[in-house]
């Protein structure tokens, strides 16, 4: 069956675990989010009912759920990415276990069950950055801009400490909490950045908030990476839009800079602190959080 299965044929909710199931201690309420690699639940404690979110690894082009809940490779080929994706998940789950920051999902047990591998993190109530800055929900000044992401990068400043690049932040991975505290999430493309050769095991990238050396295997990613990340996901707060992609920026930059295009909306330090978080070479950025959070406090 398995080796037949093409995942085109079939609606992602068919991989869904139904509400009610129980995976180890905890039961599943209703589906969250999903990805290409991943679902993320809704679902409870049973020991003392509370809830959580649990991620977990099904990557929708190499495996599927069988009628007993396990997950499988659709193929023979796919049987190696799928178990080489699966141990990066589990090492994923256990980084982020040893990280505790209040700007940063909390992730509390991890476990084996139904053949993949589930993260169970703590669920918190806010709008993702994404949807409040297309519905405009808030006003993007500098009441609201500094605070959230000075927030953000003090736990941006935690996971370096731990060797770690996130590779992935953008509005739509930031969680805006009551009273505007910010949480950073999906730690899916996490890279340890102590090593002298890039390992990666595959590019991840969105268009407008990657930088320019995450479009090459051959170009070093580091902190400073992440602070383009920060730097444009602040941009796109003012523009209400993504950012032209680094790597066309590279070749012809149309991006007109932040002290220019909104001189006298804003103040001047902030403008010029995202158009250093954003230049396009990662020498000319900020190398450390710290040094992009000193910027925003002046």
């Amino acid at each position: 069956m398995s080796e037949s299965y093409d995942p085109k044929n079939y609606p992602d909710q068919w991989n869904y675990l139904p509400s009610g199931t129980i995976v180890d201690q905890y039961m599943i309420e209703r589906e969250l989010a999903s990805g290409g690699f991943s679902f993320v639940y809704l679902a409870r404690r049973l020991e003392d009912q509370t809830q959580v979110a649990i991620k977990e690894y099904l990557p929708r082009k190499q495996a599927h759920r069988t009628w007993n809940n396990d997950i499988v490779p659709n193929s023979k080929e796919d049987k190696v990415l799928f178990f080489k994706g699966l141990s990066l998940f589990y090492e994923e789950a256990k980084i982020l276990a040893q990280l505790k920051h209040k700007n940063i999902v909390e992730v509390t047990n991890f476990f084996r069950a139904n053949s993949t591998v589930y993260m169970v993190m703590n669920y918190d109530y806010g709008l993702g950055l994404n949807k409040i800055v297309i519905n405009k929900t808030l006003v993007m000044d500098e009441e609201f801009l500094v605070p959230v992401f000075t927030g953000l990068l003090e736990g941006i400043v935690e996971m370096h400490a731990h060797k770690i690049v996130h590779l992935d932040i953008k509005p739509g991975n930031i969680l805006i909490r009551p009273e505007n505290s910010p949480l950073l999430l999906d730690f899916g493309a996490i890279h340890k950045f102590d090593k002298a050769l890039d390992t990666r095991q595959a590019l991840v990238i969105t268009n407008g908030f990657s930088a320019m050396e995450q479009y090459s295997h051959k170009r070093r990613v580091g902190p400073w990476t992440d602070l383009y990340a920060v730097g444009a996901s602040m941009r796109s707060c003012l523009d209400r839009k993504a950012m032209q992609s680094s790597i066309k920026r590279l070749k012809n930059d149309a991006t007109i800079p932040a002290v220019k295009a909104y001189k006298r909306k804003l103040p001047i330090y902030l403008l010029e602190a995202i158009d250093w978080a954003t230049a396009v070479q990662p020498s000319e950025r900020p190398q450390t959080a710290q040094e992009l959070i000193d910027a925003l406090k002046k």
